[in-house]
């Protein structure tokens, strides 16, 4: 993929890796904000956090990971950072973000929840936003990787592979499917005729 065997290497990442930096962040996030909250408090923190890294996946993967220019050093980039994972979508070390990517969005958009929120609200809705990206992460490692057992997993399996193999202008949500219904993304069954 890069001319630069260093490049190759920082561009695949065992799957762990982001349990690796991320739950420990989410679990010290959490426990810096909780305590200093009402239950309600941190509960509705949490799941506005959740819900809030469902639609950054959502409009990520439509705009930026699908924004897709002609030619150019744009083309390159666009391929290095999701065009690889369509053009090879088994490949089990290209199905997570790689840290020098993730972890600077991270600290962005912690530094954004900050100003917004202050602290400790910040560092609680931080670690549900963070947890849903680490849940996102497994779980697109899980559809391409595993047999699915459970109709969840089958679902959110059949969505995805649509997305790559049917259509790729439609089904964004790979955690979050929900938000391809309300935005009018959501991928469509091909006719058995």
């Amino acid at each position: 993929m890069f001319e630069s065997d260093l490049l190759d290497r920082l561009s695949r990442v065992h799957p762990v890796v982001p349990v690796v930096i991320f739950l420990p962040a989410i679990v010290v996030l959490f426990l810096l904000g909780a305590p200093e909250l009402s239950a309600l408090e941190a509960l509705a923190l949490v799941v506005g956090g959740y819900l809030f890294w469902t639609l950054t996946e959502y409009w990520i993967h439509r705009l930026v990971f699908h924004f897709e220019p002609d030619d150019g050093w744009g083309a390159r980039f666009h391929w290095i950072i999701h065009g690889v994972h369509h053009d090879h979508p088994n490949d089990p070390l290209r199905l997570v973000m790689p840290p020098s990517v993730s972890v600077p969005l991270a600290v962005l958009f912690y530094g954004l929840f900050v100003l917004v929120l202050g602290t400790p609200p910040a560092n609680v809705f931080a670690a549900a936003f963070l947890a849903g990206y680490l849940a996102y992460d497994m779980l697109h490692y899980h559809v391409h990787h595993h047999r699915p057992r459970t109709g969840a997993d089958k679902l959110l399996r059949e969505l995805h592979m649509r997305h790559h193999f049917q259509d790729d202008t439609r089904g964004f949500g790979i955690s979050a499917p929900w938000w391809d219904y309300v935005f009018r993304t959501a991928t469509r069954r091909r006719s058995r005729a």
